[in-house]
This record gives C-alpha cells, sequence and structure tokens, in this order.
C-alpha cells in the first residue's frame, strides 16, 4: 500500500511539474524587417513590443534588421534556427527569394507568420497583411480622380521582385486601363526610400519641366519624397495630386497640408500583434487564446480559429477631412 501511494504521489508531482513547466515557458521569437529605417517599419514594431505577451515576458523578442538586403535577412533566418529560436515573423525585402528561406526555416522546425509583405511559399503558417492590389486601386483612383481623368503621371514602384510592390502596380495598372487619358511618363522603382524617391523626382522634374500632373506612390516614403523634390524645385505641390500608401505620421500631416491629397492606411498595430498572435497560436495549441485587442477592431477579420492562412487588415483612407484625428493618436 506504501509502495503504491509513493508511487501514485510521484506521478502526481511529475504532472504538477510538468504543468508548471508548460506554464512557465518563455517563447523566443524572432522578427525579421526589411529596413527598420522605413517609419511604417518603426511603428509595426513598436507595436509587437507592445504585444501583451512581449510586455508580460511570455515571448522574449529578437527583432532583425534586414537593411534592405535579402542576403541579410536570409543569414539572419540561418541565426535563428542554429541559436533555436521557437518561431519568426518576416517583413520580406524580396518576396520571391523570400521563398527559400521560409522552407529552410519550416524544414528546421522555425515556424514562420508572414505580415506588412506577402512571401511567395506555401510553408508560412499564416500571412497577416492587406490587400496590395486594392491599395494601388486607391492610390491610383484619387489621384486621377483629382486630375480630372487626364494629364500626365509619374509611379515610384517599391523593390523589384517584393509581392507587395508587385500587388500595388497590379492595381494601379487596372485603374490605368480605364483611363486612357492619363500617360505614365516615368516610372521605376525607388525601394520603399524616401531618399531614393527624391532623387529620381528631381530627374524626372528636369526631364519633363511642367509635364508631370500627378504622382503616385506606392508607399507614403515614396511619395513624400517626391513631395520634397517638387518643393525644393519651388513647385506648389497643392497643385499636382500625390498618393501614397501606410499612414505614416508625416504622410498624414502632409495630407493635412494639401501637400498629398491621400494616404492609404495600413493597420501597423493590427498587423504586428496580429502576426504574434497567430504565430503563438501554432506554438501553444488551441488552447491559446489571442492576447492583443486588434481582433476586436475589425470584425470583418475574424480569429476564429486562429489558424486561417491568410487575415486581411483592412485600408482606411487617410483625407485631409479625417487627417487632423488621425494626428492625435
Amino acid at each position: 500500500m506504501l509502495k503504491k501511494l509513493i508511487v501514485t504521489t510521484a506521478l502526481l508531482l511529475a504532472v504538477v511539474a510538468g504543468t508548471q513547466a508548460q506554464e512557465n515557458k518563455k517563447y523566443k521569437i524572432g522578427a525579421a524587417v526589411y529596413g527598420v529605417k522605413n517609419e511604417f517599419v518603426q511603428l509595426w514594431v513598436k507595436a509587437l513590443k507592445d504585444h501583451p505577451a512581449v510586455k508580460s515576458g511570455l515571448v522574449n523578442l529578437t527583432v532583425f534588421d534586414g537593411q534592405y538586403k535579402h542576403i541579410t535577412q536570409a543569414n539572419q533566418f540561418d541565426s535563428m534556427i542554429t541559436q533555436k529560436f521557437d518561431g519568426a515573423i518576416y517583413i520580406p525585402i524580396d518576396s520571391n527569394a523570400a521563398a527559400a528561406v521560409v522552407d529552410k526555416a519550416v524544414a528546421a522546425g522555425l515556424p514562420v507568420v508572414g505580415s506588412n509583405g506577402p512571401t511567395n511559399s506555401d510553408k508560412l503558417v499564416s500571412y497577416v497583411g492587406s490587400d496590395d492590389v486594392l491599395g494601388g486601386e486607391l492610390a491610383a483612383e484619387a489621384v486621377i480622380k483629382a486630375m480630372g481623368g487626364k494629364g500626365n503621371i509619374v509611379v515610384l514602384e517599391g523593390p523589384v521582385g517584393q509581392t507587395g510592390a508587385i500587388q500595388r502596380s497590379e492595381g494601379i495598372d487596372k485603374v490605368l486601363a480605364r483611363h486612357p487619358e492619363i500617360k505614365v511618363i516615368e516610372r521605376k522603382t525607388a525601394n520603399w526610400s524616401r531618399a531614393e524617391a527624391m532623387s529620381l523626382m528631381q530627374n524626372w522634374l528636369t526631364a519633363h519641366p511642367n509635364q508631370i500632373h500627378g504622382v503616385i506612390g506606392e508607399n507614403d516614403e515614396m511619395a513624400l519624397g517626391a513631395v520634397a523634390a517638387m518643393k525644393q524645385a519651388g513647385i506648389d505641390v497643392t497643385k499636382i495630386p500625390v498618393a501614397g500608401i501606410d499612414g505614416v505620421s508625416d504622410a498624414i500631416k502632409a495630407v493635412s497640408k494639401g501637400e498629398m491629397i491621400l494616404s492609404i492606411r495600413q493597420d501597423a498595430k493590427t498587423q504586428a500583434q496580429g502576426a504574434l498572435d497567430v504565430l503563438l497560436r501554432k506554438l501553444i495549441g488551441q488552447d491559446y487564446k489571442p492576447l492583443s485587442e486588434v481582433w476586436a477592431v475589425y470584425p470583418e477579420m475574424p480569429w476564429g480559429e486562429g489558424t486561417a492562412t491568410l487575415y486581411s487588415v483592412p485600408w482606411t483612407l487617410v483625407t485631409k477631412e479625417n487627417a487632423a484625428e488621425f494626428l492625435k493618436r
């Protein structure tokens, strides 16, 4: 009887110890972003660090700066594999090349959730981001409407090979196909960079004096670079419609002053915190319930079981009428 009691007690203690170990487990998560100089990425990273799981210590978070280079991001994933990270969130600079990175990570036991920038791999746990085709359509429609449906435009594109940029271009092209009186006189990548966009726009203003009637930026940073170039050239930027995508603070300020007609806001908090919740659901299992409040914001994007392969975060239009409201936030 005593022997049976000892065995039973030992088993009970083992169960309790195992339960406590599970409760006390910390998850080592890496967030690999294409470049932290980008303001949207800064907002995304800040939101991720503010996630309840990070603040409580459940998640030990490391943010990796990809420095706008695919090889740098690939090496960072190798480090995560070697250091036995539990999971990763990925915003790639090159969506096509990123597929091999994800495939290698998953094969090594490192689950990956995509966020903000699509990755062309079917091995992702899930993707949490906005519909970039629609984003491109909204930006193009705003500029062309402000131009009265005719005139010359320039388009500042995202990085070559980045699916987000490809999809935004697709959306722009859909709108252009409906407006034959609009002529695209220049179209080139500025790699999501304000400085590169400013340099490009300076060149285009020299090559086409008084011939640019509208500017579509596939992100806000590039749109702001175009605005800066026009201001430097002494051009009244309120007379040339410029639209961008992301909803960064400088763009919202530019919209409020009439220097841009539109910024299409991506919800950095929902993309970042949503991605971490989905990753934790993968790691912990069906008992995990989302800790972030973002799931209550968009009824059209329900959590469900936390196992969907796509969570599409809605866009919000930032106009001169509502820009002040966003700046207050």
